[in-house]
């Protein structure tokens, strides 16, 4: 039996790109196609909802690397056309204190409308290192505005699907680690942006967020993660914010990304912090479903 394949932490058998296939023969879209699968596979969200966003990136994927054909997208700017960077919009240069006490209330607004999604977006083309990508299922993404102004975007998502130092940190063996997964949270993206320059501000948003995001979590999605994580990516960064802010350091990555298993793709090496949201969060995460 040939080894099942990975997409958006899940194993696809031969038998499961069958049933894919077939759905595409009596499906006309890809978000059709997308809901189909789910409801066929079982691929569902701990509060029972369908997992269709994570759904329609893993059959992208699939779709390009040869595995399923989907039909054309419906619009000339669906899925994977997204520019990954782009050019900072125009806008009239804003004067930004340098302490937090100056700079007055600091608002985190989820990007839940089309506007802010558009905003935070293009933010990150613009402005952070790595660029906009799609995250790929439960995700929640905020901006930062202050009296000045819009001074950053923060993101969160689906966590790493195996990262050894976390791991172990946690106590997880492989079924446990499956099966609790989605109680750990990735910090995806966090910027401020380069013109602002308050001392204490990237730590002090950080202990904003971990406050705010399990409501707003649970609001969304129906229950609470229990620990955060995130990726520093040492050569660049000192991870000192996310010290200042209480992060634990757990480790470092082995410069592979989360799901080579193979040694193909050669990464920077990143330093691992972790954020606990409850106390309990080493008995929740290693405790039967």
């Amino acid at each position: 039996m040939s080894e099942a394949l990975r997409y958006c932490g899940r194993d696809f058998s031969e038998e499961d790109l069958e049933v894919i296939s077939n759905l595409i023969t009596t499906h006309p879209t890809r978000q059709a196609i997308a809901d189909a699968a789910c409801e066929a596979l079982g691929w569902y969200r701990p509060d029972g909802r369908k997992k269709d966003m994570s759904a329609r990136v893993a059959l992208l994927r699939m779709d390009r690397d040869g595995l399923i054909a989907l039909p054309k997208p419906l619009h000339s700017n669906g899925n994977g056309r997204i520019p990954r960077y782009a050019e900072p919009i125009a806008e009239l240069p804003l004067a930004f204190p340098d302490s937090l006490g100056a700079l007055g209330p600091i608002e985190l607004v989820v990007a839940n409308t089309k506007a802010a999604k558009l905003r935070w977006r293009n933010l990150i083309a613009s402005y952070h290192y790595l660029g906009y990508t799609t995250f790929a299922g439960a995700q929640l993404r905020y901006l930062i505005e202050s009296p000045s102004g819009t001074i950053g975007a923060i993101g969160f998502a689906a966590s790493a699907w195996s990262c050894e130092p976390r791991d172990t940190h946690i106590g997880w063996d492989k079924a446990t680690r499956e099966a609790r997964l989605h109680l750990v949270v990735g910090n995806a993206r966090f910027l401020i942006l380069p013109q602002v320059r308050v001392v204490n501000l990237a730590s002090y948003i950080l202990s904003r967020v971990t406050r705010r995001l399990p409501g707003d979590w649970q609001l969304a999605y129906g229950y609470q993660p229990v620990l955060l994580e995130t990726f520093v990516e040492s050569a660049r960064f000192t991870g000192a914010s996310y010290r200042a802010a209480n992060w634990l350091h757990v480790g470092k990555t082995k410069g592979r990304g989360k799901l080579d298993r193979y040694n193909k793709y050669a990464l920077p090496v990143k330093d691992i912090y972790l954020y606990p949201l409850h106390r309990n969060y080493r008995r929740i995460l290693t405790s039967p479903e």
